[in-house]
């Protein structure tokens, strides 16, 4: 059975945080055609804080993960900082303690995650916001899972899944935030949540693949 060390991994985390600064402007352009055009700032911000904080720790990925949701939750502005904050601090809860990271420990960390954010938010599938990334990512994993794929495929499902699901944010009229009220004109754009939320996915799912044995 494939698993990954719990121990040696708190590096994704780092990884994660220099893939979010890196697309810095490109959240913030994208955000800024239908948002307030600073998803890009705050999260960069936000990522950049906890990586400070871990660099030279070598901590657990479940730290690791506490560590960012806990500066996202309570140092960076904006909608998203609450939101990806719970979702990370969810995930860090789930596998505190696992020292074997399975499949089924994976999927248990991403429903965490998932139902953390929509315990502080309504938007649903079809909203146009980090949503449509995230469900049908957790739902592509656990399809993949249950038709007897490897742990590595079915990360590799969730991160296809991941960026179907961002790309699908193109074609919806955002139904919540400052975006909605734009109604129809916030059609063709992608929604910038959505697009951070397949950056966080590939990396933490790339980098849990690359560790498994």
């Amino acid at each position: 059975m494939q698993t990954f060390d719990n121990a040696s991994s708190g590096a994704i985390v780092l990884s994660m945080a220099e893939r979010i600064v890196e697309n810095r402007a490109y959240l913030s352009e994208i955000d800024g055609k239908i948002g307030d055009g600073d998803h890009g700032v705050n999260m960069a911000k936000g990522f950049a804080m906890a990586a400070e904080r871990l660099k030279g720790k070598d901590a657990p990925l479940a730290e690791s993960l506490d560590t960012l949701g806990t500066v996202l939750m309570t140092e960076i502005g904006g909608s998203m900082g609450p939101l990806y904050g719970v979702m990370f601090t969810e995930f860090a809860e789930t596998i505190e303690g696992v020292e074997k990271i399975d499949a089924a420990a994976y999927s248990k960390m991403l429903h965490a995650g998932l139902a953390g954010i929509q315990s502080i938010g309504s938007a649903k599938v079809g909203d146009k916001t980090l949503i449509d990334t995230l469900v049908p990512a957790v739902e592509a994993f656990d399809k993949a899972t249950a038709e007897g794929k490897s742990f590595g495929d079915a990360l590799e499902a969730l991160v296809a899944a991941a960026e179907a699901g961002r790309d699908s944010t193109i074609d919806l009229v955002a139904k919540i935030g400052r975006a909605s009220r734009l109604g129809e004109r916030s059609l063709g754009v992608l929604d910038a949540g959505a697009t951070s939320c397949a950056i966080i996915l590939k990396e933490l799912s790339d980098g849990a693949r690359a560790r498994l044995t």
